[in-house]
């Protein structure tokens, strides 16, 4: 078995994690091939010592790979899914933080939930993403122009709002004047765009999000759309430029720019190990107590 390998590191609490997920799979002879840059730190930090195969695009994986398995938080996550690209290879989350949507192993059960890798005993669930086209051209947006959780128009160097000419289908639906435009995939529905008064969808909904950030209007409300829609947007206000972000990619765009954001035509597979369900983490992650059923 082959598995790739990304992470993110912070002291107080990967270290013991990345022990013990290098200890399990060397146990178990499972070869590893490490993202470039987190092995060169791992290396650095003296967390490992062996030599590692590495990786330091998406090129490289292919369908020789188990899975690639993130260690870190949902950022990482967004960020290893850069790397999978349209590759089809399975992402795994191991949490190194708080309590994420997307990291699915935590720190506690870390072997007994690997053991499940190691058996093949798991399921993949596809996740939508969205791909931008700006016009004119943004080259920040050429290579990796794709978001995993949302696309998001904002503001920039202004307390002054935007104004955010909508289409949906190339129907006119409305001009937003806020702060900001979140167009959320249901994996990112549990996060800006819930912060910002969206809906929470499981990510097996063939939906997708619309919610204004601090909308003058208050009637504006987040709108539920299929996710076959083609969104137009056009962006006025006081700055010659705005923000565009694609998860934690953010780039400026020119006033007037016209984006347009669908579906890819390839999905995300994400790893899910038995018991670690999205209405368990929903659970927890939002308080609502403990399972009451008799």
């Amino acid at each position: 078995m082959k598995i790739a390998i990304y992470g993110q590191y912070y002291q107080n609490s990967t270290e013991p994690i990345i022990k013990d997920i290098f200890k399990f799979f060397n146990t178990n002879n499972v070869e590893m091939v490490i993202e470039e840059n987190f092995l060169n730190m791992l290396y650095e930090k003296q967390l490992v010592k062996k030599e590692y195969k590495t990786f330091p695009s998406n090129s490289a994986l292919d369908n020789s790979f188990e899975m690639l398995i993130s260690i870190g938080g949902d950022g990482t996550i967004l960020r290893a899914a850069a790397f999978v690209r349209n590759s089809g290879v399975p992402l795994l989350g191991i949490n190194a933080g708080r309590l994420g949507f997307l990291a699915k192993v935590q720190k506690e059960n870390i072997d007994s939930l690997l053991q499940y890798v190691i058996d093949q005993n798991y399921t993949t669930s596809e996740r939508t993403l969205l791909g931008l086209t700006a016009d004119p051209k943004n080259e920040a947006f050429e290579e990796l122009n794709f978001a995993m959780n949302e696309v998001t128009v904002s503001r920039k160097d202004t307390t002054s709002m935007i104004t955010v000419e909508t289409y949906l289908n190339n129907e006119y639906l409305n001009s937003y004047w806020a702060d900001g435009l979140i167009i959320s995939t249901p994996t990112g529905s549990t996060g800006y765009s819930l912060s910002c008064g969206g809906p929470i969808l499981t990510p097996d909904v063939k939906s997708l999000v619309i919610t204004p950030i601090a909308p003058h209007n208050l009637t504006a409300r987040p709108l539920v759309i299929p996710d076959d829609t083609e969104i137009t947007l056009r962006v006025t206000g006081r700055e010659d430029q705005y923000l565009v972000s694609l998860d934690s990619r953010i780039s400026s765009v020119k006033n007037e720019s016209i984006l347009k954001i669908k579906k890819t035509d390839y999905n995300i597979k994400m790893v899910e190990i038995p018991g670690e369900t999205f209405l368990k983490t929903l659970r927890n992650k939002l308080l609502w107590g403990e399972d009451k059923r008799n």
